[in-house]
C-alpha cells in the first residue's frame, strides 16, 4: 500500500528534477515544446515556501507552486474581476504514475490552500497542447479566459480562473 503526504518542498534539486522530467514526458506525451526551466527560479520558490510536494512512499509524486503574484504575464483583461487571486504555476506529476490521480489531488489541495488562505479566485496559466492537464482543471471549477495565446515560434498558452467565493 502506497502512503501520501504533502510537505512544503525543501530541496529544490529533487523539485527540479521532477518538474524537468515532467515536463519532458508531456512533451513527448504531447508533442508540444518542453520548457526551459530555471534551477535558480526553482531555488528561490523553495526557498519561499511556496512549493507543495505529494510524497508517495517517501519519493516525490508531484507538486504544485501557489503564489500571491502570477509567474507569468497575463494579458490585459483576460480574467474576471478578482480581489484577492491566488496564481498556481509549476504543476508537475512524476511521469511513472501515468494516468495517476495525482494531477487533480494537486489542483483539489492547491484550490484549498488557496481558500484557505483568504483567496477569492485562483488563476493558471497552461500549454493547451497538454488537453488532459486543461480538461481536468475546466472538471475541477476552472474556466477558460480569453482565447489561446501565442504559437508562430512563441509559446501557446492558456489561462483559467476558478472563483472561491
Amino acid at each position: 500500500m502506497t502512503t501520501q503526504h504533502w510537505e512544503i518542498a525543501t530541496d529544490a534539486a529533487e523539485v527540479h528534477a521532477l518538474l524537468c522530467a515532467s515536463d519532458q514526458h508531456q512533451g513527448r506525451r504531447f508533442g508540444s515544446p518542453v520548457p526551459a526551466r530555471n534551477p535558480a527560479t526553482t531555488e528561490s520558490r523553495v526557498r519561499a515556501g511556496v512549493v507543495h510536494l505529494l510524497r508517495a512512499d517517501d519519493r516525490a509524486a508531484a507538486m504544485f507552486t501557489l503564489t500571491w503574484h502570477p509567474a507569468f504575464e497575463p494579458p490585459t483583461g483576460v480574467f474576471p474581476e478578482a480581489h484577492t487571486p491566488a496564481y498556481l504555476s509549476r504543476l508537475a506529476v512524476h511521469p511513472s504514475l501515468g494516468n495517476s490521480l495525482a494531477g487533480p489531488q494537486c489542483l483539489r489541495r492547491a484550490v484549498s490552500i488557496a481558500r484557505e488562505s483568504g483567496a477569492d479566485a485562483l488563476r493558471a496559466e497552461a500549454n493547451p497542447d497538454l488537453e488532459s492537464t486543461v480538461d481536468v482543471m475546466v472538471l475541477l471549477g476552472f474556466t477558460r479566459c480569453g482565447p489561446i495565446f501565442g504559437g508562430g515560434g512563441s509559446p501557446r498558452r492558456t489561462y483559467l480562473h476558478h472563483p472561491l467565493g
